[in-house]
């Protein structure tokens, strides 16, 4: 079994790295996230420390070393590949003294904490979408036998099959082996020959199929790309930068106009420049304004608007380079109207502004300059 999951975990590595938009570094989450509750029915056979000479059938098919019970987990995924969880098992067992299983009866229950690999996730990288989740795990614990009053320690390897069906759900298939000391089942060992030492542990096979429930997020965020941030970062300055170049070269052509004009001229050309269009900017994909800094300049607008009864023209612009076509029609139109309430509430008439959706345009360098509206006195 362990072979065939070998393999199928080669293949899924060969055919997820043809997909690599599906895998990704990511984030340490929170304390509180990534935490779920499992629980199971579970078949589990026994092997006791006090078998030598009995000459008992070793299968675990048969009924006086089986039995059925259930499982409960509660765990937590530190990294995609690395979680712990604690469980507890039990709750009837079988004390192999003789091929009755009616004698054998006993009930018990086991407390373990296990340490899991998850390693699909490691080999394959992170995907929030694998149907099929390959987990091995180790752990340790301390086990009662509630029938003879005796307690045991133990450790456990076992094998984590996870099969999703939804970002909360899973299903499981978890087979495990257990060696623990010989008071687990409560009987002691028996005999003092060589192959009594060898064999004094009792030792249980483990079978369970149950459900894995999420709680709270259970997703992990894929990192920045750092980068790319400081390479958008630099473009924007140099870009302001441009603008401010513009800007001192605009500012020194005003001053030298102004010099060389009669003061009815100058009145004029300060009244146009003072209602020169402005814009307000928005982030990628959204049409909430990114700084309530850009209203500043639109009020002064909204004020000479008041004051001449002039209607107002909102115009709302989107980037060509996301988006499609239909898309970005309906983003630049939500921007104009989100820029137009702001107007209202400054006390623009509402039948004063006009609101134009310019859809997806690349007049503006760099490309996220496009994402705007501007306002305008018609």
């Amino acid at each position: 079994m362990l072979a065939i999951a070998s393999f199928s975990v080669a293949g899924m590595a060969q055919n997820e790295s043809e997909t690599p938009a599906l895998k990704h570094s990511v984030a340490t989450n929170s304390f509180w996230s990534n935490w779920f509750i499992q629980a199971n029915v579970s078949g589990t056979a026994f092997w006791g420390s006090q078998e030598e000479g009995m000459d008992l059938d070793n299968s675990p098919l048969k009924g006086f070393r089986n039995n059925l019970g259930f499982s409960v987990a509660l765990g937590k995924w530190f990294t995609p590949g690395l979680g712990l969880r604690t469980k507890l098992n039990g709750v009837w067992g079988r004390t192999v003294i003789s091929d009755d299983q009616a004698e054998n009866a006993n009930k018990y229950w086991t407390l373990s904490e296990q340490v899991l690999f998850n390693v699909s996730n490691m080999i394959c990288g992170y995907n929030e979408n694998r149907v099929w989740n390959f987990i091995p795990y180790v752990g340790a614990g301390v086990s009662r036998n509630m029938s003879y009053n005796r307690y045991a320690m133990g450790v456990t390897a076992g094998l984590l099959n996870q099969f999703r069906l939804s970002n909360k759900l899973a299903v499981n298939l978890d087979l495990s082996y257990g060696v623990h000391e010989d008071q687990f089942d409560g009987c002691d060992i028996v005999g003092d020959t060589e192959f009594s030492k060898l064999h004094n542990q009792d030792r249980t096979l483990n079978v369970e199929v149950g459900l894995t429930y999420n709680l709270g997020k259970a997703k992990w965020n894929k990192t920045p790309d750092v980068d790319a941030i400081k390479a958008l970062s630099q473009n924007q300055i140099d870009a302001l930068n441009a603008q401010l170049a513009d800007a001192n070269n605009e500012n020194a052509r005003l001053k030298n106009m102004l010099a060389n004009q009669k003061p009815k001229e100058i009145v004029k050309t300060v009244k146009e420049v003072m209602v020169a269009p402005v814009s307000v900017f928005f982030n990628i994909g959204k049409s909430r304004i990114a700084s309530k800094k850009d209203l500043q300049n639109v009020k002064e607008i909204a004020e000479i608007a008041k004051d001449k009864n002039a209607k107002i023209v909102v115009t709302g612009y989107a980037d060509s380079k996301t988006g499609s076509a239909s898309f970005n029609q309906t983003l630049s139109e939500k921007r104009a109207n989100t820029v137009k309430a702001e107007l209202v509430k400054m006390g623009v008439s509402e039948s004063n502004i006009e609101v134009v959706a310019a859809g997806g345009v690349d007049t503006l360098s760099p490309i996220s300059y496009n994402r705007r509206a501007t306002v305008a006195i018609k």
